[in-house]
């Protein structure tokens, strides 16, 4: 993305199979040098999801780069729509009833930030002394309490109430849901699947990302969330933005 960089972008990405599960269906797109990071939790069994959410960062990590923050956002959703209809093609082809996947998509150019997403992967944002989760879930939880002005207990309750609503592949059509951030020096962005969102507490996650180094963050992460059980598979990338220090090179004027 072309905006011309005013800070310095730094991640880590790791993803786990954790310890229930055959296989792992996350993808995740870890492309600083691009300022792109996409964290995809395929569904739909046996191999299919582990398809889907390879397919969609794939998708993603073609995409022309050094395009402007509004264009390069622009283009994705584009993108995200046609792998969308190949998934539904492709279940239909497969004769199975989905093949699909949640994605979250963080794109960034100069101070700001762009969050694309359909499903309950996350982005939360870390600044100061608390963690703000930038995305909503898109399940029945968050449209029992949306619609309903249902309390979590009473939404939670629900049978059903975790069930995704949207996701790529889930349907003909595809809502994909955006936020804009402006960035400040030291923000720290955790993109995550669920494996690491339903097993580790804000609290837990604040505490792994307020070293500032992303590799530990995300190493960190992925070992709070096999420590709780590991049922489902772990995705986590740590973004973290800096100023970009000025030269302060002194010429001695002796010389």
């Amino acid at each position: 993305m072309g905006d011309g960089p005013q800070l310095r972008w730094t991640s880590a990405a790791r993803t786990d199979i954790g310890l229930v599960r055959s296989n792992n269906e996350d993808a995740v797109l870890d492309r600083p040098a691009r300022r792109m990071w996409a964290v995809a939790d395929g569904m739909g069994g046996h191999a299919y999801g582990e398809i889907a959410s390879r397919m969609t960062v794939d998708a993603l990590d073609a995409l022309p780069a050094d395009e402007p923050l509004q264009q390069a956002v622009a283009a994705a959703r584009v993108c995200l729509l046609e792998v969308n209809g190949a998934l539904v093609a492709e279940a239909a082809a497969r004769n199975v009833p989905v093949i699909g996947t949640t994605l979250v998509l963080l794109l960034a150019s100069g101070r700001t930030g762009v969050c694309v997403w359909a499903g309950d992967s996350r982005i939360y944002l870390c600044r100061g002394a608390s963690l703000h989760q930038l995305t909503r879930d898109h399940n029945q939880f968050e449209e029992l309490q949306a619609r309903n002005h249902l309390s979590p207990a009473d939404a939670s309750a629900y049978p059903g109430a975790a069930m995704i609503t949207r996701a790529l592949g889930a349907s003909t059509t595809l809502e994909l849901d955006d936020v804009q951030v402006q960035v400040s020096d030291g923000d720290i962005f955790l993109l995550c699947s669920d494996g690491l969102s339903n097993a580790v507490s804000p609290e837990h996650m604040f505490g792994a990302l307020t070293g500032g180094d992303c590799a530990q963050a995300a190493d960190t992460l992925i070992r709070l969330a096999l420590a709780a059980g590991g049922r489902d598979n772990i995705s986590v990338i740590v973004v973290r933005a800096d100023d970009v220090e000025p030269d302060r090179t002194v010429l001695n004027p002796s010389l």
